[in-house]
C-alpha cells in the first residue's frame, strides 16, 4: 500500500482515544485556547511585555543561542532595550516604519523586538531580493530609516539611487562578524548602542494588541511581493496556541529554529513557542543538512521547527549515528507530506509531530494537537472547505449563488470567516485586501478570507493540506509568483511570449518552476542568455528549473494564458525542454536518460 493511501478519514473512536489520553491536560489546553481566541485589539498585552516578564521570571535562563553567542533572558531584554532606546533617540515614532534588510542573525530579532516595544513597524525585506523586486519592497513600505546588514550592503547600494528618497533619510550599518568598515554615509549601529540605556522603554506599556509590529513580505499573484501586516494580537495568539496548547515546552527545553525570521514560521511560530516555554531558542543563519544533527547534539536540542522540504532533505541524507542520538520528542512545522511522514517519524524516532497550517496574510490556523499522522490538525475558528473548480479557477456555486461545502473526505478551497474574533489584518497596500475577501459566501453580507489553498475535510474539524491554487506556487520554502518570473523572462528580445507555472518533481517538495517560451522569430535565441538573465534578476528559488520551447501558447476568451494543460503535461512532453540541474547555473537539454533519472527521483533539486 502506498504511504499516501494510509491517510484515512478520522473516526470517532480514534478521536475518543486521543481525547482520553489528554484528559489530565484539559484545564491547561482549554484555558490557553480561550486566551488565544480572546485577545482584544485594545488589550495592552504585547510582545514587549512578554519579553520583559521573562527577563524578570527567568533572567538566568539562556534565551538565545547563535553560533558562539549566548544571551540569557535578562541580557536578551537588555540588548533589545538598547535598540529600542536608540530608535527613539533617532526620532522613530509610534507607527513609523523601519526598513530592516539583514540576513538571519540575532540583530534581526533584536530590531523586530525593539520596534515592537516602541510601537514602530519593522519592514522585514527578504535578503534574497535583488534589483527590481528589492526596489519595489523598499519603496512599498515608505520609510526614512534604513537598517542594512553589512553582508547585504552591495545589493542595497546597487539600488539606492533608484529608491524614492527624502531629505530626512537615515542609513544605519549593522556590522556582521566585525569584519568590515562602516561606509561614510551610514551610522555604525553597534557603536551607537554603547551610548544608550539598557532600561525598559516606557513605550512598552502603551502598546495595544492591534498594533502592527512588522511587515512580512509574501509573493502574490500580482507578481511582486505584498507586505502583510503582523500585529501583536496575532503573535500573542500563536504564543498561546502553538506555545502553550500544543508544544508546552519548559525551561529545560531547547528549541532549534533553523528557519528565517523574516518569514512567519520562525517569527510567529518558532519564537513565541520558545518564549511560551521560557526555554532556549537556537537560531541559525541558514539551514544546513550536513550540520543539522550535529547542531542538535551540540546544543542538546529537544524540539525544532520545520518546513516539509527541510524534513525531506534530512530523510534523503545518508544515515548517521546521530539520527536517533538526541532527546527530541516534539517538532512543529508545516508541509510534511504524507509520502514521507511515517518514514521520517520512524527513522528519527520522533514521537509528536505538531504539523500546522497558517499563512502570513491569513486569519485561520490549524494544529495537529492530537498527534494524528498525516494531518494539519484542527482549528477552533469558523472555517469551511468549499467545492472548487480548478480548471476554471473559481469556487463552485449553488443555484442561489452561494458556495457549497464539501462532504467529509472531499477536497476544496479553505475559507475562514472574518469576524471580531478572527480579524483579517491584510496588507500595507489596502487595495490588495479585497482580492483575499469572499463576500456573500453563504448568506448576504457575510465576509470570508480566501486562503487560496486546497484542503481535504477528514472529519471532526480536522483537515489535510492538498495543494495551493492559482498562479502562485511554493518552492524551496518560498512562494513564487509566476507573473514576476514571466515579466523578467519577457524582458529578453528573443522571447515573444512565455507562461510560468509549477510542476511536481518526484522526491522533491513543492512545485518546481517551469517556463514555456515562444521564441521571437527575428531574434537569435540562446539558452545561456536566458540562464544568465534569470540568475541575475531573480532569487535562486524563483529561477525556473525547466524551460520548454513551444510554437504557440493558447489563451482563454478573456485573454488569460491557458496553463491547465501546460501544468498537466509538465516536463515530460514532446517539445524541446531544458533543465537546470541541482548546483548548476546552466541549462542542458532534457534527454530520455535524464528524464528517466528525474522521473525516478534521483535528483534532489
Amino acid at each position: 500500500m502506498a504511504k499516501t493511501d494510509q491517510v484515512q478519514n478520522i473516526k470517532g473512536s480514534m478521536l475518543a482515544f486521543k481525547l482520553c489520553k489528554l484528559i489530565p491536560q484539559f484545564p491547561r489546553i482549554i484555558s490557553n485556547i480561550k486566551k488565544a481566541k480572546g485577545i482584544n485589539g485594545d488589550s495592552t498585552e504585547s510582545i514587549g511585555k512578554v519579553i520583559e516578564s521573562k527577563a524578570i521570571a527567568h533572567g538566568n535562563v539562556v534565551a538565545l543561542r547563535y553560533e558562539d553567542q549566548s544571551y540569557t533572558y535578562l541580557e536578551f531584554n537588555q540588548v533589545i532595550n538598547r535598540y529600542a532606546n536608540y530608535l527613539l533617540s533617532e526620532g522613530v515614532n509610534h507607527g513609523e516604519t523601519v526598513i530592516v534588510y539583514l540576513e538571519n542573525r540575532p540583530e534581526l530579532l533584536f530590531l523586530i523586538a525593539a520596534c515592537a516595544k516602541i510601537g514602530a513597524i519593522a519592514s522585514l525585506v527578504n535578503p534574497n531580493q535583488r534589483e527590481k523586486t528589492l526596489i519595489h519592497s523598499l519603496d512599498l513600505t515608505k520609510s526614512k530609516f534604513y537598517f542594512i546588514g553589512e553582508e547585504l550592503l552591495p545589493f542595497f547600494e546597487n539600488v539606492r539611487d533608484s529608491l524614492t528618497k527624502t531629505k530626512e533619510d537615515n542609513y544605519y550599518w549593522v556590522s556582521d562578524r566585525g569584519a568590515g568598515n562602516c561606509p561614510t554615509h551610514f551610522k555604525n549601529v553597534k557603536n551607537e548602542l554603547e551610548k544608550v540605556s539598557a532600561n525598559n522603554p516606557a513605550t512598552t506599556q502603551e502598546i495595544k494588541g492591534k498594533q502592527v509590529y512588522a511587515n512580512v513580505f509574501t509573493s502574490g499573484t500580482t507578481g511582486l511581493p505584498k507586505a502583510s501586516l503582523q500585529t501583536n494580537r496575532k503573535w500573542l495568539a500563536t504564543y498561546y496556541w502553538f506555545g502553550k496548547v500544543n508544544m508546552n515546552l519548559n525551561s529545560n527545553d531547547v528549541m532549534y529554529v533553523p528557519l528565517p525570521f523574516y518569514h512567519t514560521n520562525a517569527l510567529i511560530v518558532g519564537w513565541p513557542t520558545a518564549l511560551a516555554g521560557s526555554c532556549t531558542m537556537v537560531m541559525r543563519r541558514k539551514f544546513s543538512v550536513s550540520e543539522f544533527w550535529q547542531d542538535v547534539n551540540t546544543y542538546n536540542v529537544s524540539a525544532f521547527i520545520y518546513i516539509g522540504e527541510l524534513c525531506r532533505y534530512l530523510l534523503n541524507a545518508p544515515a548517521s549515528g546521530l539520527d536517533k542520538k538526541h532527546r527530541i520528542k516534539k517538532i512543529m512545522g508545516n508541509g510534511l507530506r504524507p509520502d514521507i511522514w511515517l518514514e521520517f517519524k520512524e527513522r528519527f524516532q520522533i514521537k509528536n509531530i505538531f504539523e500546522f497550517y497558517g499563512a502570513a496574510d491569513g486569519n485561520v490556523g490549524f494544529t495537529n494537537t492530537f498527534n494524528f499522522d498525516c494531518t494539519i490538525g484542527w482549528s477552533p475558528q469558523n472555517f469551511k472547505i468549499v467545492k472548487y473548480d480548478i480548471e476554471n479557477d473559481a469556487p463552485v456555486k449553488d443555484p442561489n449563488g452561494f458556495l457549497v461545502p464539501v462532504s467529509k473526505g472531499g477536497t476544496g478551497l479553505l475559507i475562514s470567516e472574518i469576524s471580531n474574533e478572527a480579524i483579517f489584518d491584510g496588507y500595507v497596500n489596502k487595495a490588495q485586501n479585497e482580492n483575499k475577501i469572499i463576500r456573500n459566501a453563504f448568506k448576504t453580507g457575510d465576509t470570508w478570507f480566501n486562503s487560496g489553498d486546497l484542503l481535504q475535510d477528514i472529519g471532526f474539524k480536522h483537515a489535510r493540506f492538498i495543494d495551493r491554487i492559482g498562479d502562485t506556487f511554493r518552492w524551496k520554502g518560498e512562494n513564487v509568483a509566476t507573473a514576476e518570473v514571466e515579466g523578467i523572462i519577457s524582458q529578453l528580445d528573443s522571447v515573444e511570449m512565455c507562461a510560468v507555472y509549477g510542476v511536481k518533481i518526484p522526491n522533491n517538495d513543492g512545485r518546481a518552476g517551469m517556463a514555456t517560451i515562444v521564441k521571437h522569430g527575428n531574434v537569435d535565441f540562446e539558452i545561456e542568455e536566458i540562464a544568465n538573465h534569470l540568475l541575475e534578476q531573480l532569487p535562486k528559488y524563483a529561477v525556473p528549473v525547466f524551460i520548454r520551447l513551444k510554437d504557440k501558447i493558447d489563451f482563454t476568451h478573456t485573454h488569460k494564458i491557458k496553463k491547465f494543460n501546460l501544468k498537466k503535461e509538465g516536463f515530460n512532453c514532446n517539445d524541446e525542454v531544458f533543465v537546470k540541474l541541482p548546483k548548476s547555473e546552466t541549462y542542458i537539454q532534457l534527454n530520455k536518460d535524464l528524464l528517466k533519472e528525474i522521473g525516478a527521483g534521483d535528483h534532489i533539486f
